[in-house]
C-alpha cells in the first residue's frame, strides 16, 4: 500500500510517496496547477495512482501558527475533496506548520544547491516532510486511512 503526500499550493502540488510499507516517504514531483484557472493537475495524479498503485492521500494542513485555519487550509480540504470525488480513495491531512520553513532550513544547509533550484524543490521536499510526519505519527502498515 502506498500513499501520497501533497503539499497543496496555489500554482504548484509537491507531490511525495511512502515505500509499501509506509515507513518512508519520497520525493516524486512537482504538479503544476492553476487555481483560478480550476485546473488541478488531477489527470497527472490519476497517473501517478495508477502507475504507483496508490491506496491514499494525505494532504498537508497549512494552519496558522495560533492554529487558526485561513484560506489555504480551505483550498486544501476542496482539493481533497476533489480527489474523493476523482479517485474514491481514502484521504487524510497532516498539519504541515513549518514543514516548509524546515525544507528551506534543510536546503540552506546544502551550501551547493542554488536559490534557483530550492524554488524547484522546496515543493517536493515540504511535501515529503508531511508525509514523513503522517507516517511517523500512524506508524508502519497506515490503517487510519
Amino acid at each position: 500500500m502506498r500513499l501520497l503526500g501533497l503539499d497543496v499550493g496555489s500554482k504548484t502540488v509537491g507531490v511525495a510517496e511512502s515505500d509499501p510499507l509506509g515507513w518512508t516517504a519520497q520525493a516524486v514531483e512537482i504538479i503544476p496547477i492553476d487555481e483560478e484557472a480550476g485546473e488541478f493537475g488531477l489527470d497527472r495524479v490519476a497517473e501517478l495512482v495508477k502507475s504507483r498503485q496508490i491506496a491514499g492521500f494525505v494532504i498537508g494542513l497549512p494552519k496558522n501558527m495560533n492554529n487558526t485555519e485561513g484560506p489555504r487550509v480551505e483550498a486544501s480540504h476542496h482539493y481533497g475533496e476533489l480527489l474523493v470525488e476523482k479517485f474514491g480513495l481514502p484521504i487524510d491531512f497532516q498539519d504541515e506548520r513549518l514543514t516548509t520553513v524546515e525544507a528551506h532550513r534543510m536546503l540552506v544547509e546544502q551550501a551547493d544547491i542554488s536559490r534557483r533550484k530550492q524554488k524547484k524543490v522546496i515543493d517536493e521536499l515540504a511535501a515529503t516532510l508531511i508525509l514523513q510526519n503522517y507516517l511517523d505519527r500512524h506508524g508502519k502498515l497506515v490503517q487510519k486511512l
